[in-house]
């Protein structure tokens, strides 16, 4: 692909599951040994996500992996079965990755994870025609990556391009709960250019969820301290500390426009946050 059809690609808004968007789903610490978020939202639903034994809770590699299979899942067409075939090169390449024998190592661990992390709802999820559901599922229902034939990887070599040493091919499965909403086009909407110029994990996470606002027709977002805490989720407790981290990330969105402004008040004894959005980027 040349570097003006990615450019194109990416400049492709980019559909989410809103419900999924609104709950907290990626640690934005891969140190993090957690291995539950428990989240309760504003009208009573639970909602848990669990690693798999043995394995943590997915993370900022993760979170990227995720926005680049719905990217993918959109330009197939939006398969019926949600099923998406790729190689791993190709798929490193388009998120901007070094593609190296770490990278594979990691986007492989990142597939397994989004296929075996489960996602619990008690009423905390909404599926487009039936409301708050209880349901358990995963991003991913299957995960199958080949490393490939023999004989095609003597010819790697006539391909200066191809540096990795040990290229694979994977086939993943898109959740029918997702697929399911998209289709019924109860979705965020972003743009995958300014996703990925955003260089902090929890910027990319806070774009997501100030277009969460956006699609419910929102021109300002106000949202108190410990919620924001509990939706991204974040590790830190003290608003103070709270404070230290979204800053930055606040100076990204308004330099990539996503916002306006973003104030941070107290009133009586919690803290808020008021985003101002601006138009779509």
């Amino acid at each position: 692909m040349t570097v003006a059809a990615a450019r194109r690609l990416h400049a492709r808004p980019v559909l989410l599951d809103r419900s999924l968007e609104e709950l907290p789903l990626f640690r934005l610490s891969d140190a993090s040994d957690e291995c539950v978020i428990s989240y309760v939202t504003g009208d009573g639903g639970r909602w848990r996500v669990l690693a798999s034994p043995g394995d943590r809770l997915p993370g900022t590699f993760d979170q990227d992996v995720y926005i680049e299979l719905m990217r993918r899942f959109q330009d197939a067409g939006e398969p019926a079965d949600g099923v998406l075939s790729f190689t791993l090169h190709a798929f490193l390449r388009s998120m901007g990755r070094r593609v190296d024998g770490r990278t594979y190592e990691q986007l492989r661990g990142a597939l397994t994870r989004l296929a075996r992390t489960t996602l619990e709802s008690e009423g905390g999820y909404l599926a487009a025609g039936d409301g708050r559901t209880d349901a358990q599922f995963t991003v991913l229902t299957s995960v199958l990556v080949e490393r490939r034939r023999a004989s095609e990887r003597d010819q790697l070599a006539l391909f200066p391009a191809v540096v990795a040493a040990e290229p694979g091919e994977a086939r993943v499965a898109i959740a029918p709960m997702l697929r399911r909403n998209v289709a019924a086009r109860h979705v965020a909407v972003i743009s995958a250019a300014v996703y990925m110029s955003l260089p902090s994990p929890v910027a990319r996470r806070l774009y997501r969820l100030i277009e969460v606002a956006r699609a419910a027709d929102a021109l300002t977002w106000r949202v108190s301290l410990e919620r924001l805490r509990e939706q991204l989720p974040l590790s830190q407790r003290y608003p103070s500390h709270l404070q230290r981290v979204l800053q930055p990330a606040h100076e990204m969105l308004r330099d990539s426009g996503v916002i306006r402004e973003a104030v941070i008040r107290q009133q009586q004894r919690e803290w808020f946050i008021d985003y101002v959005l601006a138009g779509r980027p």
